[in-house]
């Protein structure tokens, strides 16, 4: 019996005990840096490599163009500058010519006059060459330049490389045949080529060297920030938002610094506001469901006081289900589909929220003014708004009292609704905290609302969504002024 034994597999980019590897922003940035510079300072070296080299095969050339040249001029005047006379054979010619150079190091001028069997002999004008094999020593390749049918070339050679040119000489009777050759050899130029490559090189090693360090150092300063925004990222909780960054400078990294220490100032307070909407939550809820429960555990068996239950628990859960329902709708406000704006002509959506808002209780209802205006908004969620700003009217109102809805015109594009009650109003300290979920104004005399604090926060959540707020105001003679304005739904 074998026991199975399985090796453990990491997944790639994985350490064995299940941590992701990684490489700093640091060692990238350098490695990068490093291959950039390489590249180019290699692409330097042999461009400049290549340069010289093309510098010594057009000099090279020039000096082969000169030489023949110099020679073809004085084969086309045809007379021996010592004697006076007509060049009689093409072996004196040679001899003259070559007697009046001085060639370069690496250059050889030679003269070359064929024999029976087409070997030719040398008529050479002496210059020690430094290279391994030079022509006038190397028998077969003086016969491969003799017998070529070109003016010039290049012979390749496992001793070095000859670039020559050949001017032939012009018979004289019956001489045999007879060329002028000048040979150069670039070895020695190539290698100084070479040698400043290999300079470029060393120099291109060192200059990487001295920008791995200075770039290690200046990547170090300016990650630094980064380094910070990372560890504080690291230190926060959900129950700790308070760390943030030093900003210094006015550079791309002082601006993520600051953005973000603004990301971390909304996240702390969209925590504080749903611990906030959690804590008021459970309070809102656990009021119902211990009425519910004390209910139930009291209730016996006579039917009259089963009935009483039954409505009392069926009035406790269908308030918390308009709070369940007003929760959600808050809730969805933060969805970027909450409102679905379209072209809503101004006064149809003002007289149908009138009439809808008249059911609601016994008031006198008046429709103050309608705008002539098409506006750009979502018609169903301003209706809900407008209506719960009614609803709250007719709770704070008494009847017989007047409630006006209208809607009107403001500027070059705001467009404002509003609901005007004649009730008590609305007291300074309750102006602030009306619109936020679970609360509510001051209790005053009239007022017989049983909602649970969301209907403001409602109507400021379908206004905010629209880009536009909620505003209140004191009506004169007494009451509350509520007010939509919807900035730039004017169309």
């Amino acid at each position: 019996m074998t026991e199975d034994r399985t090796t453990p597999t990491t997944e790639p980019g994985t350490t064995a005990d299940g941590s992701r590897r990684w490489v700093s922003a640091r060692v990238r940035i350098l490695l990068w840096l490093l291959l950039v510079m390489a590249v180019a300072l290699a692409a330097v070296a042999a461009t400049t490599r290549s340069i010289l080299l093309r510098d010594v095969d057009q000099r090279i050339n020039k000096l082969l163009v000169q030489e023949a040249g110099e020679f073809t001029n004085l084969q086309a005047r045809g007379v021996d500058p010592e004697t006076g006379e007509p060049f009689t054979e093409p072996s004196r010619l040679l001899y003259v010519f070559l007697d009046r150079q001085n060639a370069d190091l690496d250059e050889e001028l030679i003269g070359l006059v064929g024999r029976p069997g087409r070997e030719p002999a040398q008529i050479i004008q002496r210059r020690d060459i430094p290279v391994t094999l030079p022509l006038h020593k190397d028998d077969d390749a003086q016969l491969a330049i003799f017998d070529s049918p070109d003016s010039t070339g290049v012979l390749k050679r496992a001793s070095g490389d000859i670039h020559w040119a050949k001017v032939e000489v012009a018979r004289y009777g019956g001489e045999s045949d007879a060329a002028f050759v000048v040979a150069f050899h670039p070895q020695r130029e190539e290698r100084r080529a070479d040698e400043v490559f290999q300079v470029l090189l060393a120099i291109s090693g060192v200059a990487l060297l001295m920008t791995t360090g200075i770039a290690w150092v200046v990547a170090g300063r300016i990650l630094k920030p980064v380094r910070v925004v990372r560890s504080a990222a690291a230190q926060l909780t959900e129950q700790d938002l308070t760390q943030r960054i030093p900003v210094h400078g006015r550079d791309d990294v002082a601006a993520l610094a600051e953005t973000f220490n603004a990301m971390l100032d909304r996240l702390e307070r969209a925590f504080a506001a749903q611990r906030e909407f959690v804590d008021d939550a459970g309070h809102e809820l656990r009021t119902p469901i211990t009425i519910v429960r004390g209910h139930l555990e009291v209730m016996g068996d006579d039917p009259a006081e089963r009935e009483e239950t039954i409505r009392l628990v069926t009035d406790e859960l269908d308030r918390m289900s308009r709070i369940v329902e007003d929760l959600l709708l808050l809730a969805k406000a933060e969805r970027p589909d909450f409102v679905r704006p379209e072209p809503v002509q101004l006064a149809e959506l003002t007289a149908d929220v009138y009439v809808k808002a008249r059911t609601l209780g016994e008031r006198d209802w008046q429709l103050a003014e309608v705008a002539d205006q098409e506006a750009e908004l979502d018609p169903q969620r301003i209706t809900q708004a407008m209506v719960q700003l009614a609803q709250n009217a007719v709770q704070h109102t008494t009847t017989g009292q007047t409630i006006r809805i209208g809607s009107r015109v403001n500027g070059s594009s705001a467009v404002e609704l509003y609901v005007v009650d004649s009730g008590p109003g609305v007291q300074p300290q309750d102006a602030e905290v009306i619109f936020e979920r679970f609360r509510r104004g001051t209790a005053r005399r009239g007022a017989r609302g049983s909602g649970a604090g969301l209907g403001l926060s409602i109507v400021r959540a379908i206004a905010e969504a629209h880009g536009g707020r909620v505003r209140l105001h004191d009506t004169e003679g007494g009451g509350a002024t509520f007010i939509l304005t919807l900035e730039g739904a004017r169309t």
